[in-house]
């Protein structure tokens, strides 16, 4: 096994809470030893944690500059330690590996929480006297538990946390090796390059998401969760669903389902909602030189509280994450709520910190992929976000058992009645007409199929401007998109460009080969498409704003340009993210069976 977290992440306290991480100015056994079996009993749940051996620190502030460990005792340390971590009872041994902090060398021990517990370990693992007890850490101290706690850790150590317990029914074939080095590199590892010539279940292994007990190794719940393509084949509703009900009775609802591995789920659903539900407007303020942006919902709160469910979610229960959208709200329910460490009273007053780990492992992954935050500032977060919009406060519901939560973010005020969207059958004919480019009255009564513009058109028309779903542009044009001039700050939303849809699908719709050199074609043509629906936007704006150049003359420079993504270049781009994986994965196996494929 190998530890994945960077050394800068640990000195500098980025990602793992500063309870989890020991630091020692030199090697002391006995002390070492005591905090390694502490955090084996991992009383809290929180994960383990870490011992640097060869920083100094005082009064919670380390010493600069950092004298490391002398390069030539470095391997003799470590046997050390092996051989004095045979003294902790049951059988134990942590992840010891020497690493490099500003071309200082430090030891760095990770004591995951472990299967075995309650441990015990000698109070002076030098001395002759061996007599054992059991240690725990409490905030950032190692110590011999009270009477109270040490009932508290037997219970605790009766469960294995869901996420650390193997799937059984699952088998190591069912990881994928590619997201792993996907995850490695994300997070900048240094076992990535390794990762090259390992095996899928010594990778696995390094990582510490399969049981590695001696007999037929299978993958650990959290392993499936984060690094199986289809993690749904064993937790069926381990997904997020996104209903936008733009209307009480159904009509013109919007469903969207994410799945395959947990963290891609949770970014490729921000990236929706930040293309298709985010809207935002400029407001000037009187006696104020420039003008505040306001949304109908701040993005970075939703981002957290999708990221908290993703968290928090107990997957053995059979109930997907879901968000909802409605005209005035937007509500995320997930199962189940808050840990009863959390009382109504810490709710009310915004001090919602939470003291058990539901999901540790699963929880480390998505803190080193910067998709959470540690140290429980996501709600400080969420609050913040809340009030910088002027947006009311978080309506937090859970039943008495606390079987669920259902948080509910109130659309700003500004944005009330500013859409609505629940149209009839012919208004949306008429927004359909103008999905691939601005068109005029006349053109619009063609693109429907009618030789004459009729009243009812015109009426139409009007009445979907004033509503604000179509918007009248240059040269007595209509389209879906909009652009606002407001003291220099030009917004704009992008229409779709079929062209761009119709051959991304085609794309799509393309029968993978066997043939290599028609792998890297279709690769090839994938990334081009990606790159056209980058540019996308982009270029339409542009066009937009010589239009309106040329017609009114308002427009000089294009500062702080806002783009707001249409869903279906949106959907678009993660569907060719799948396919591009498809091809790569195809690569892959052809690669290695070596068979029916032309090198």
């Amino acid at each position: 096994m190998k530890i994945n977290v960077k050394i800068e992440d640990l000195i500098e306290n980025q990602i793992i809470e500063s309870q989890r991480v020991e630091f020692k100015t030199g090697f002391n056994p006995d002390a070492i030893i005591r905090t390694i079996c502490a955090f084996a009993n991992d009383i809290d749940n929180i994960g383990g944690g870490y011992i640097v051996v060869g920083v100094e620190q005082e009064d919670g502030v380390i010493k600069q500059p950092i004298k490391g460990i002398d390069i030539k005792k470095i391997d003799e340390i470590q046997k050390k330690i092996f051989d004095y971590c045979h003294a902790i009872e049951p059988s134990y041994q942590p992840v010891i590996e020497d690493m490099i902090y500003k071309n200082v060398h430090l030891i760095v021990i990770y004591a995951y929480g472990g299967y075995n517990r309650p441990y015990t370990a000698p109070k002076e693992v030098t001395s002759k006297n061996k007599e054992k007890y059991k240690y725990i850490r409490k905030n950032v101290c190692t110590s011999i538990p009270s009477q109270e706690e040490e009932i508290e850790l037997i219970e605790v150590s009766k469960r294995i946390p869901f996420d650390d317990s193997p799937c059984y029914q699952s088998d190591i074939v069912d990881l994928d090796i590619g997201l792993m080095r996907e995850y490695l590199k994300e997070v900048n590892s240094k076992l990535y390059i390794d990762s090259q010539n390992l095996s899928l279940e010594k990778l696995a292994s390094n990582l510490n998401i399969i049981t590695g007990n001696g007999v037929k190794n299978v993958p650990l719940n959290a392993g499936i969760l984060l690094f199986s393509e289809n993690p749904q084949k064993y937790f069926k509703r381990a997904v997020i669903e996104i209903v936008i009900k733009p209307s009480l009775d159904g009509q013109n609802m919007i469903e969207k389902r994410f799945d395959g591995p947990i963290q891609r789920q949770l970014v490729n659903a921000l990236q929706y909602i930040k293309g298709f539900v985010i809207e935002q407007k400029n407001i000037k303020l009187d006696m104020e030189a420039e003008s505040k942006v306001y949304y109908n919902y701040p993005f970075p709160a939703i981002e957290e509280l999708l990221s908290n469910a993703v968290y928090h979610k107990s997957y053995e229960i059979d109930c997907p994450i879901t968000m909802t959208v409605y005209n005035d709200r937007i509500e995320i329910t997930s199962f189940p709520g808050f840990d009863r460490s959390i009382s109504r009273e810490d709710i009310i007053n915004h001090n919602i910190s939470s003291k058990i780990y539901r999901n540790r492992r699963i929880g480390d992954f998505l803190k080193e992929l910067k998709l959470i935050e540690g140290r429980n500032t996501g709600y400080p977060r969420i609050y913040d976000a809340l009030k910088n919009n002027e947006s009311e406060d978080l309506q937090i519901n859970m039943d008495d058992e606390r079987r669920y939560v259902s948080i509910t973010i109130s659309i700003n005020q500004l944005f009330i009645n500013s859409k609505n969207i629940d149209l009839s059958e012919y208004e949306q004919r008429v927004v359909n007409s103008l999905r691939q480019m601005p068109l005029n009255i006349t053109e619009i009564s063609k693109c429907m199929g009618y030789k004459f513009i009729s009243k009812k058109l015109t009426d139409t028309v009007s009445k979907l401007c004033d509503k604000k779903i179509i918007f009248k542009t240059f040269g007595n044009k209509y389209s879906i998109s909009e652009i606002t001039i407001k003291d220099g700050i030009v917004t704009s939303t992008i229409k779709t460009d079929m062209r761009i849809v119709k051959e991304g699908k085609q794309i799509l719709n393309t029968k993978i080969p066997n043939n290599i050199l028609e792998l890297e074609i279709l690769l090839g043509a994938i990334k081009d498409i990606q790159k056209k629906i980058d540019v996308a936007g982009y270029g339409q704006q542009i066009r937009d704003f010589d239009d309106l150049y040329v017609n009114s003359g308002l427009i000089n420079t294009f500062p702080n340009n806002e783009i707001k993504l249409n869903y279906d270049y949106v959907t678009l781009q993660l569907r060719l993210n799948d396919m591009e994986r498809l091809v790569l994965d195809k690569l892959i196996a052809e690669y290695k069976k070596k068979s029916n494929f032309n090198l």
